[in-house]
């Protein structure tokens, strides 16, 4: 029998999803692949268009691998972020020019262009005019705690929102699900260094989160091609092939009002609580 915690093993459902369109709403170069990556490979699988927007280039981050000669920071990560919106099906790529504002605590979340400073209100609307322009029903977009609370996720979670509400979609709010991960991962998952090196907590209960999506072992290695497009911030054995799966096989939403889009690709929640309680796979 699977761990109760293991993505379902039974045959994903592939629904219908022309017609609809989906934002995605990411602070940084990297969160699109390692919190939406089955996600947004999935609706593009189903025939949802997807749109994805990203606040910031990242540019706090330092790189591990040497730039070109006359490159910066930014420069790269836009093109990995490129090179990762082609693996995921993205139909659209947006950048709305803001400055990563750093770790909790650092100064650099004062500087004048740094999405932690940002009016939330005016960036709401901008990315409320790409939502309707697009007709996007449906806004993904970080939870309350910002997922590790980083101060630029807990920005595009008020961006997120405020814009879901000015065009009346469905709002879908990531996060990981901690117990899980606890389980499956023990430390193996990308959000466990970030939460290291930020000294704070992460995620949320199991009990807290409304809707699991799962992919096939091609939507896992289409994951993992993403995350390690990122090549300046993730070596390929941050991410290694064993136990991928266990750490990266499921994305975790907490919905906002009514199922929509996102539950259309099932949910893995229920199944594992499903197997949780029956004992059957």
């Amino acid at each position: 029998m699977p761990n109760d915690l293991s993505p379902p093993t039974r045959p994903l459902t592939v629904p219908d999803l022309r017609g609809h369109t989906v934002l995605a709403l990411h602070a940084h170069p990297d969160d699109e692949a390692i919190f939406t990556g089955i996600t947004l490979q999935r609706l593009a699988d189903a025939g949802a268009r997807t749109v994805l927007v990203v606040a910031t280039a990242g540019e706090m981050g330092t790189s591990r691998v040497p730039l070109r000669v006359g490159e910066t920071i930014p420069e790269r990560r836009i093109a990995e972020l490129e090179r990762s919106a082609a693996v995921l099906g993205v139909a659209r790529l947006v950048l709305l020019g803001r400055r990563d504002s750093g770790l909790p605590g650092w100064t650099s979340a004062g500087h004048a262009r740094a999405l932690a400073v940002a009016d939330p209100a005016r960036l709401a609307r901008e990315v409320a005019v790409i939502a309707d322009d697009e007709g996007a029903g449906t806004v993904v977009h970080d939870d309350e705690h910002g997922i590790y609370g980083h101060p630029d996720h807990r920005a595009t979670h008020r961006v997120g929102a405020l814009a879901a509400d000015l065009v009346g979609a469905t709002a879908y709010r990531m996060t990981v699900d901690r117990e899980h991960l606890h389980v499956s991962a023990r430390g193996r998952h990308l959000v466990h260094g970030a939460a290291r090196a930020a000294a704070v907590g992460f995620g949320r209960a199991t009990a807290e989160i409304s809707l699991a999506v799962t992919g096939s072992p091609r939507h896992l290695a289409g994951k993992r091609a993403a995350i390690t497009a990122h090549a300046s911030q993730v070596a390929s054995d941050d991410v290694p092939t064993s136990g991928f799966d266990a750490a990266y096989g499921l994305e975790w939403f907490r919905r906002a009002g009514a199922p929509g889009v996102l539950d259309a690709l099932g949910n893995a929640h229920l199944a594992a609580d499903h197997r949780r309680h029956t004992g059957r796979p």
